[in-house]
């Protein structure tokens, strides 16, 4: 682990019934413990830009989330709207249903598309893993190494969470040409460890502040 852990940690808030205060909070959180990124829905952007400003804490918008099944052109300018409302890192799903259809030039082009909108930003591209064969697993992760895209993301949260086999599988796949983002019920430092040591370069989670008072009860007491 070279970095320090809270540059692991992209601090999540994607419930959907999340308010204001919610947000205001979690930028805060962000900023306190600096995250490497606050990932949010696209409302919620501009607000994030306005609290996080020109921190180290990077604004993460998600595109066509959670399914993936909006079309390229609705993606685009969903990345394009969060692009100028302050983003600067973008967590889009594959469009899941091309990928079970083996449309594979649908999900080249829809991730090629927005990588090129949002110019030298950093694209995180989610697999869904939960619902996928181990060959979709590795398509997909190709096909988003081919289309520029930075990083490949296990999951979403809503149909299932990151396990160890599949950080190992798509470190195996991409290698270091690009970073694995591990998402999706962990929520403690063990695990996250687990999954760092698997090869995820970032994690991401809504425990995040647990997570790094947890890390340093750890420290503290190994240290006695």
């Amino acid at each position: 682990m070279l970095l320090p852990l809270s540059k692991y940690i992209d601090h999540t808030l994607l419930r959907p019934e999340a308010s204001n205060e919610d947000i205001i909070r979690a930028c805060e959180e962000a900023k306190q413990f600096d995250f490497a990124a606050i990932c949010l829905y696209p409302y919620w952007i501009r607000a994030a830009y306005k609290i996080i400003g020109a921190s180290s804490v990077a604004i993460c918008s998600v595109v066509g989330f959670p399914h993936g099944a909006s079309k390229t052109t609705t993606k685009v300018r969903e990345a394009e709207i969060a692009l100028n409302d302050g983003a600067s890192e973008f967590d889009m799903v594959i469009n899941l249903g091309a990928l079970k259809s083996a449309y594979l030039d649908i999900i080249y082009n829809d991730i090629r598309s927005v990588v090129n909108v949002v110019s030298s930003n950093i694209v995180k591209v989610i697999l869904e893993t939960s619902v996928l064969t181990t060959k979709e697993k590795i398509t997909a992760a190709k096909i988003a190494r081919d289309s520029g895209a930075h990083f490949v993301k296990t999951s979403t949260g809503f149909t299932g969470g990151a396990t160890i086999e599949d950080v190992k599988l798509l470190h195996a796949t991409v290698g270091d040409s690009m970073g694995i983002k591990a998402s999706g019920e962990i929520r403690d430092y063990k695990t996250v460890l687990e999954m760092i040591r698997a090869g995820a370069t970032r994690i991401g989670t809504s425990t995040g502040v647990k997570i790094i008072k947890e890390y340093y009860v750890d420290r503290t007491s190994s240290n006695k």
